[in-house]
């Protein structure tokens, strides 16, 4: 597997050695920094300010798995979510600032300064080449990480997956019976007992889990609404459709992505509002809205999800 390539790769990685070849020596690398020509990715490791400029955390995480690999052993593929990063699913909630490295002869299991090397017996049909490096399959690299991460940090990067369908629910499963003496098994059971690849974003994600964590009803996410007339009027995030509730996120990011092509933000919020009351009046639902500050308050927003579906009889 081989996609459109990161825009760094590997021969971009300016090694300190390299530079000292071409005449620099280390005052003229840092006043390189300094002045914003060079940005050091890590120890002896330098790339061009130009070709980072506007990345997050995950993407300079991938800058820096390219500069590790400069001088890791040939044997070594990216693991864990040094891999995962490769597939571009949402890592929220990962430390990142360790680049992880499995060796596929086997050897390894040591860790330096900013690397983990894992130690783990690989052959080819568990490896996969994406964007110019080679790293392990989905399915093995969210295994890995589900074991060393909250519930919450596994739905989150496991739905990301399942909704990008770049593996099955039941290949994660086969693989977690694999793995069922790794620590923190346990996790993983309970994330994949609620992983669903219709929940799209990381936010719904993490609600879908503040409604499991804090017991409350699970409702149905990505739910289509039509008009009397069979027309479609939107889609909502999530329904508990017996009690006639439906929630809606609120957050930068999805503005971003639904805003039309040259449309303000009050443009925007106000054709959501519409939408929104299109959907009330199609339906006799009501609307809860919530946002990423609500999420860092699970037990305060449960309290007033379940006020307000106990205020609402279920149909009959």
């Amino acid at each position: 597997m081989d996609t459109t390539p990161f825009p760094v790769a590997r021969e971009h990685i300016r090694l300190r050695r390299d530079l000292i070849a071409q005449g620099f020596n280390d005052r003229a690398i840092s006043r390189l920094v300094r002045a914003g020509v060079l940005v050091k990715v890590r120890y002896g490791a330098y790339v061009d300010a130009e070709l980072v400029e506007g990345f997050d955390d995950v993407a300079m995480s991938r800058v820096r798995a390219r500069a590790v690999l400069r001088t890791a052993h040939p044997e070594s593929v990216l693991s864990l979510h040094s891999a995962l990063a490769e597939y571009e699913v949402p890592l929220w909630g990962v430390d990142l600032s360790e680049t992880h490295l499995t060796r596929t002869d086997g050897k390894g299991g040591r860790r330096e300064a900013g690397i983990a090397h894992h130690r783990a017996r690989l052959d080819a049909a568990d490896t996969r080449r994406v964007h110019g490096v080679t790293v392990v399959r989905p399915v093995r690299a969210a295994v890995e990480v589900m074991a060393a991460h909250s519930v919450e940090v596994g739905l989150v990067l496991v739905n990301g997956l399942l909704h990008k369908r770049l593996t099955t629910l039941e290949d994660l499963i086969a693989m977690s019976k694999e793995t069922d003496h790794w620590p923190d098994s346990l996790t993983t059971r309970l994330v994949l007992g609620l992983a669903d690849h219709r929940m799209s974003s990381v936010a719904e994600s993490r609600a879908d889990h503040l409604f499991h964590a804090q017991q409350l009803p699970r409702p149905d996410p990505q739910v289509e609404v039509y008009d009397e007339f069979g027309v479609l009027v939107g889609i909502v995030d999530f329904l508990w459709r017996e009690h006639g509730v439906f929630l809606e996120f609120d957050g930068k990011i999805k503005y971003e992505k639904f805003r039309r092509p040259g449309e303000t933000l009050d443009e925007y919020l106000m054709r959501e509002k519409r939408r929104e009351e299109l959907i009330c009046q199609a339906t006799g639902w009501v609307c809860i809205r919530i946002s990423w500050g609500n999420l860092e308050q699970p037990v305060a927003t449960a309290r007033r999800i379940r006020a307000i579906l106990s205020s609402r009889r279920p149909a009959a």
